[in-house]
């Protein structure tokens, strides 16, 4: 019941729209709303089972701090665990499936076989956490790299960006106070369908709110990607995002630009590994892959499809610039 419920607070179109929710609420904040609100309580009563228990397991110890057991916190790990998680498994290879690329496939049912239950030194205790056998490793690495392509092949391809932008603008507009309601009854009620049909209304409606956005969705009419900052360009100058953007704004206006920057923060993945000789060794200490996983940053720089070839010019002239100074710094 945990696993089914973990993602009940998702919003209309998922993430993309997460930060037009009130400060401080997440969709786990509503995912846990739902499981303690009265609809479900029959559900409860009739499965005895008690909603803090699915709430537990389902949104996991940042929401229960110091509440959960050892068991608690390894079935929660089964579910939304960073390492192993269900969740995580699960949207690479949907997302792939649906997206019709290879890029989110890895070994899911090697990984799953090589799964055990190890113990893990804490301080001055043992905990019991999710491990692989060693034969797993290698499945274990695929994942990381399915969730690499994923990321910077289709969830941060610079089309797919700029809708996340155009409908948090249309969003913005059209919801009362530019937020989602956190209302458990109001959020059940607006799905993809009832947001797509209010854009579809304003596109056709000049006069209604979100209307600009609604209709750059619409008509494909969106934002072009002018730009994309590359490491060389940083290296050059750290600002060269903002000095780009500040130059087209001063020139095309403010309503005309927008930037998208995002860096991926990296750390490493550390679990237990059942070696062959049955020590029992850290996932960081067997492989590079897992000891430094693979990062990423984009910095997009979008304009008005109608100033695109003029931005498209300043553009290469920024760049001609940029690689003068860069003759002058040597």
């Amino acid at each position: 019941m945990a696993a089914l419920c973990h993602d009940l607070g998702h919003l209309p179109f998922s993430h993309a729209a997460e930060d037009t929710l009130p400060e401080k609420w997440t969709h786990e904040d509503l995912s846990l709303a739902i499981i303690r609100s009265p609809e479900m309580k029959v559900i409860w009563k009739d499965l005895k089972i008690s909603p803090e228990d699915v709430g537990k397991l389902a949104v996991g110890s940042k929401h229960y701090p110091g509440r959960l057991t050892d068991w608690e916190t390894l079935l929660s790990e089964i579910i939304i665990g960073d390492a192993f998680g269900a969740d995580r498994m699960d949207y690479l290879l949907r997302d792939s499936h649906h997206a019709g690329v290879s890029y989110g496939r890895f070994e899911h049912h090697r990984l799953i076989d090589t799964m055990r239950i190890l113990p893990r030194q804490e301080e001055e205790e043992i905990v019991l956490t999710l491990g692989i056998e060693h034969g797993g490793l290698q499945s274990a690495e695929s994942l990381l790299w399915a969730r690499y392509f994923m990321y910077t092949q289709l969830y941060f391809h610079p089309v797919r960006r700029v809708y996340d932008f155009h409908l948090k603008q249309f969003l913005k507009e059209w919801l009362p106070g530019g937020k989602f309601s956190i209302d458990v009854a109001s959020h059940l009620k607006l799905t993809d369908a009832e947001v797509l049909s209010a854009i579809r209304v304003a596109a056709s409606d000049p006069s209604a709110a979100g209307h600009e956005p609604a209709r750059r969705i619409v008509r494909r009419e969106h934002f072009k990607r002018i730009a994309e900052i590359t490491e060389a360009d940083r290296d050059i100058d750290a600002n060269a995002t903002e000095r780009l953007a500040s130059e087209l704004i001063e020139k095309f206006g403010r309503q005309a630009v927008f930037t998208d920057r995002y860096t991926q923060k990296g750390k490493g993945i550390r679990f237990p590994v059942l070696t062959r000789d049955g020590s029992i060794e850290w996932s960081i200490a067997l492989s590079d892959t897992l000891k430094q996983v693979p990062t990423f940053t984009v910095e997009y720089v979008f304009v008005d499809p109608l100033l695109s070839e003029e931005a498209k010019r300043h553009v290469t002239a920024f760049r001609r610039q940029l690689r003068d100074e860069r003759g002058e710094k040597k």
